[in-house]
């Protein structure tokens, strides 16, 4: 397969588009449509012990198009077909959709969707090919197995890059799109020793292209990962004080973030409700935003599914809930602006970019002299969260999840077997000890090291 580039891209062409919609939407007698359409190359590889254990390239494009019948119900079709005549059984397809339209469910055009959009400094990069992707992991699994002599197999690791744009129109002259480029690498080491259980550990790189990947740093963060749980051991079951790193805080606020979806507020699947705008939620040393415009969120769009434009959003100031995430059918409901966060849909979904957590600097934490590195208490410093989708209930607000950590006593570190832990976001969020001054960004947000007291530690039995 030839490699796609940023000019091949531009074959999408969005007024042949445009155009060829306007003629079936008067035919068919369609006063108001949109659609958001992509175009994609991706490629990916996978291997094991130097040998190819999956090559895939692909070229994607889809395209979804909604209209809006006479009685101003909505139907919505999908298809991978960007001919004439795909794009024209697509109209057709919608508009006959639109006879079952839900008149309680009936979303409009954002009002932001021509307003200026942010820019994005995001240079794109060419692929570099397949037969490159593959030379980069064999070398870094041979790396990563050098690491350690119980490091034996690298069983999940995959390298990836690709290139894609998206199009937003709609029949009011609403025109926005983004090229952009995008590659990662996981590698996932398993590690064993005579005697003793498997342990294994990862790390994940995120670029811009391929030739940006730091595939060096992740190769060591994977084994020092990797290594430091060989020396485990069981846990007792009790509370504990808690700090969690900052990827597995970002992992346990994202599982809740029903909290700020505005969608999940109305339909009553929320742990926040209409009237909890302005209400504390958190200690109030502690603020987050969704920001998809921040300058190390690799994968940042300047407009969501409706062609509202991206932007900061602070949801928790203080610890106060400030926000809500917002499509145009939710804003609508509140009386607010779109903020950027939608999808495309009949029903328009709702979701998170990239949340920061970061600390207030007008307050000071309950304990200032907690350091993930010197403290003198017994606690327990938590990696990674396991089985987030089955391990939360969101509307309850509750969670039990097996977690990759370990136990600190007295500054050393010992690798826990296996064990679960349990506790309510509520009481997490409200019982912060600490923010650590310091946030670190990973491949899912900006967060510091934060501190929690008092949370339930179940051991193996």
């Amino acid at each position: 397969m030839s490699k796609l580039n940023a000019r091949d891209l531009q074959n999408m062409n969005e007024k042949d588009i445009r155009d060829k919609i306007n003629e079936v939407a008067r035919s068919e007698n369609i006063r108001q449509w949109d659609l958001g359409a992509s175009v994609s190359q991706d490629s990916s590889v996978q291997v094991d012990h130097g040998e190819a254990k999956q090559m895939k390239s692909a070229q994607r494009s889809s395209i979804t198009i909604r209209v809006w019948n006479k009685n101003g119900l909505v139907g919505i079709t999908s298809t991978s077909d960007m001919s004439e005549s795909g794009l024209e059984k697509g109209v057709i397809g919608a508009h006959e959709a639109s006879k079952y339209g839900n008149p309680n469910e009936v979303p409009d055009f954002s009002p932001l969707a021509k307003a200026p959009l942010p820019e994005l400094n995001r240079p794109i990069k060419e692929t570099t090919g397949i037969q490159n992707l593959f030379n980069k992991l064999k070398t870094a699994e041979q790396d990563l197995l050098n690491q350690h002599n119980a490091i034996n197999t690298v069983p999940y690791n995959g390298i990836s890059e690709a290139i894609a744009k998206r199009l937003y129109l709609n029949s009011e002259g609403a025109h926005r799109e983004l090229i952009r480029s995008q590659a990662s690498l996981y590698l996932y080491a398993r590690a064993e020793e005579a005697g003793r259980k498997p342990r294994s550990s990862g790390a994940v790189r995120l670029g811009l292209g391929a030739e940006d990947l730091d595939i060096n740093s992740c190769v060591k963060e994977a084994a020092s990962r990797t290594i430091s749980h060989l020396n485990y051991k069981p846990i007792q079951t009790k509370s504990y004080l808690i700090c969690f790193m900052p990827e597995a805080f970002l992992e346990l606020i994202g599982a809740f973030s029903n909290m700020f979806n505005a969608r999940s507020v109305l339909d009553g699947v929320s742990l926040s409700n209409k009237d909890s705008l302005g209400k504390n939620i958190a200690v109030p040393f502690l603020s987050l935003n969704d920001n998809g415009l921040h300058p190390e969120h690799i994968g940042a769009s300047s407009f969501d599914g409706e062609g509202t434009p991206t932007r900061d959003l602070c949801l928790i100031k203080d610890g106060t809930l400030e926000s809500f995430l917002h499509s145009e059918a939710t804003a609508r409901e509140f009386g607010v602006k779109p903020t950027g966060h939608a999808g495309l849909g009949a029903k328009v979904s709702v979701g998170p970019d990239w949340f920061v957590v970061s600390k207030t600097n007008e307050h000071s934490s309950k304990n200032n002299e907690l350091h993930h590195i010197d403290c003198k208490h017994e606690y327990v410093l938590i990696e990674s969260l396991n089985a987030i989708h089955s391990g939360v209930k969101q509307s309850q607000g509750s969670f039990s999840l097996p977690f990759d950590g370990w136990l600190v006593q007295s500054g050393e570190k010992i690798s826990i077997e296996a064990a679960t832990i349990a506790g309510d976001i509520r009481y997490v969020l409200n019982n912060i000890l600490n923010l650590e001054d310091q946030p670190e960004v990973n491949h899912i947000g900006i967060s510091p090291y934060v501190w929690v007291d008092n949370l339930s530690i179940t051991g193996e039995a």
